[in-house]
């Protein structure tokens, strides 16, 4: 910027000096002044900004899918908003740096009874909440009563959709002392450790929400290496480094997440230099990034599904053979290579083959469209039947969304559904999906999902109870079988590991025959990042990690 506005200056004093005229001279005198002072003011906020870097006051733009729609760690249900949030807060547990293993964080350690139903968690002291207020044992069992308690005095600042799903087991939470807290369970619960490092079990302070009460959301206060700072709708969201952290600072001052649900535009808004970090990049460009020195691409397997749900409790989807119809009629194979360009591959059940518990043994229903119109007809079909798909115009790991619709809409087309495709904006869309059964329009919608925790629970329980159906979880297809049901149940109580693989084996079984989605593919996790950015790492949940990362 500097050279280009020197060399403009030079151009208006040649220019300058060859007009005739004094009015003329003048102007181009006072142009040539201005530009001038510019240009030394540039210099000096030029050498004020490399002194800056030096000091630590860097910052890093992230672009990401889709405007977040919440910053209240308990009522978080989609990425957007997880990875713009989930550095202001902390959990009593963590899972390590690129695993699901967990180790302490704001709990130094643990003790679980003989009989698995009581953990007793030994907290940190001297950690401050960054409005300045103590976590103690009091701030635990409030972020913990204002979720599950409907007569918690603080229940009715949220809708808290993991809640069920992360604390439906806890019998009651107690304050022992300060710095000790007891959490007993109604019966044992194998993944309940791994839930405590999720997102819906962060430490909120106690103090904000009572200040805020239902805007908490719009001003999050936890104990994270990063402190909320503004929150401008549709613009951007901006972190500030907590400087009191009690695990040490961040290396980077400032986190901006910037909302770009268009890819071809987040793409421009990177290779400018504008953002510094984009996700779901547009697969046509993953080569030429890969060959650019200027960008490094980021990628893991990740524990990701993308489907498409049909409503099985009305028509025409609560009839199993259109269900299945309509799995036969889908070219899996084509989307993921033609419009994924190998950024995913074809899944073969609902539980990702990076989740243990996965069963390798089943296979994806095969494209095969006579089949398909077999089915339909023998359902009543023969002439064919209209539906609407609901599609997302951006968000959190929906890769392609509109170009996947557009595939699955030409493959129904063939074998006589005429699909009618409505698109909406990511937070409406997630508005309208997770409702209760008896208000929900829809007859098929996308949808995609990635694992909290590493336990096949995270999956299958919270997809497929009955349980959890809308607004108690994320059942998006209302599907109900009382044999899934109680293999899912009884999985979620047995410690044995093998007990609980052949289990959650069996229980893709049954789900995958009944067809309440059409599964397409598992997502790998990429990240494209400016070569600035240092250290930053993919985790298996997905959530971003900045604390370690640097700018140089």
């Amino acid at each position: 910027m500097f050279k280009k506005l020197l060399r403009l200056f030079f151009i208006i004093k040649v220019l300058g000096l060859s007009y005739e005229g004094g009015m003329k001279m003048k102007i181009n005198k006072l142009l040539m002044g201005t530009l001038i002072a510019a240009i030394m003011i540039l210099g000096a906020c030029s050498s004020k900004t490399s002194d800056q870097e030096k000091s630590g006051n860097s910052q890093i733009v992230i672009g990401l899918e889709a405007e977040p729609t919440s910053l209240d760690a308990h009522q978080i249900s989609d990425y957007n908003s997880s990875r713009a949030a989930m550095e202001i807060y902390d959990q009593l547990v963590q899972f390590k740096d690129e695993s699901t293993e967990i180790e302490p964080d704001l709990a130094e350690k643990w003790d679980v009874s003989d009989n698995g139903l009581v953990y007793t968690f030994y907290l940190k002291k001297g950690v401050k909440f960054h409005d300045g207020t103590d976590f103690n044992a009091d701030a635990v069992k409030f972020s913990i009563d204002r979720q599950i308690d409907p007569k918690h005095p603080y229940h009715n600042t949220g809708q808290f959709a993991y809640a069920d799903f992360t604390f439906g087991m806890v019998k009651k939470v107690e304050v022992v002392d300060d710095y000790t807290v007891k959490i007993t369970l109604k019966e044992r619960f194998a993944p309940f450790l791994g839930n405590l490092a999720m997102h819906a079990a962060s430490i909120v302070s106690p103090a904000a929400v009572k200040k805020y009460g239902a805007d908490f959301t719009k001003h999050p206060v936890g104990t994270g290496p990063y402190k909320f700072s503004s929150w401008n709708p549709g613009v951007e969201i901006v972190l500030k480094k907590n400087k009191d952290y009690f695990n040490g600072k961040a290396k980077v001052n400032t986190l901006i997440f910037k909302p770009i649900t268009d890819p071809q535009t987040r793409l421009a808004e990177l290779e400018s230099g504008n953002i510094d970090m984009i996700v779901n990049i547009p697969p046509d460009d993953l080569s030429r990034l890969r060959a650019d020195d200027n960008f490094q691409v980021i990628e893991q397997a990740g524990m990701h599904l993308w489907w498409t749900a049909f409503n099985t409790q009305k028509k025409p989807f609560n009839d199993i053979r259109v269900r299945q119809a309509v799995n036969y009629a889908i070219n899996k194979e084509s989307i993921v290579k033609d419009i994924l360009k190998g950024t995913g591959e074809v899944a073969n059940t609902v539980l990702p083959s990076t989740v243990w518990g996965h069963n390798a043994e089943l296979k994806n229903y095969e494209y095969n469209p006579e089949k398909a119109k077999q089915l339909l007809s023998e359902a009543g079909y023969k002439d064919g039947l209209k539906v609407t798909y609901w599609v997302p115009e951006s968000g959190s790991g929906m890769q392609q969304p509109q170009a996947m619709a557009a595939a699955i809409q030409s493959d129904l087309a063939k074998v006589g559904i005429e699909v009618k495709i409505q698109t909406i904006e990511w937070g409406a869309y997630l508005d309208k999906v997770f409702v209760p059964v008896a208000e929900n329009e829809m007859d098929m919608h996308q949808m995609s999902w990635i694992g909290d925790n590493g336990d096949p629970d995270n999956f299958l329980y919270i997809l497929f109870s009955s349980q959890q159906w809308p607004t108690a979880g994320f059942n998006d297809a209302y599907y109900k079988n009382k044999e899934v049901d109680q293999l899912l149940n009884d999985a979620r109580v047995t410690e044995d590991k093998g007990e609980r693989t052949k289990m959650y084996e069996k229980a893709q079984e049954i789900i995958m025959k009944d067809a309440p989605w059409v599964v397409i593919d598992s997502e790998k996790q990429i990240v494209v990042a400016g070569k600035k950015i240092k250290n930053f790492k993919l985790h298996p949940t997905g959530v971003f990690r900045f604390a370690n990362v640097e700018v140089q």
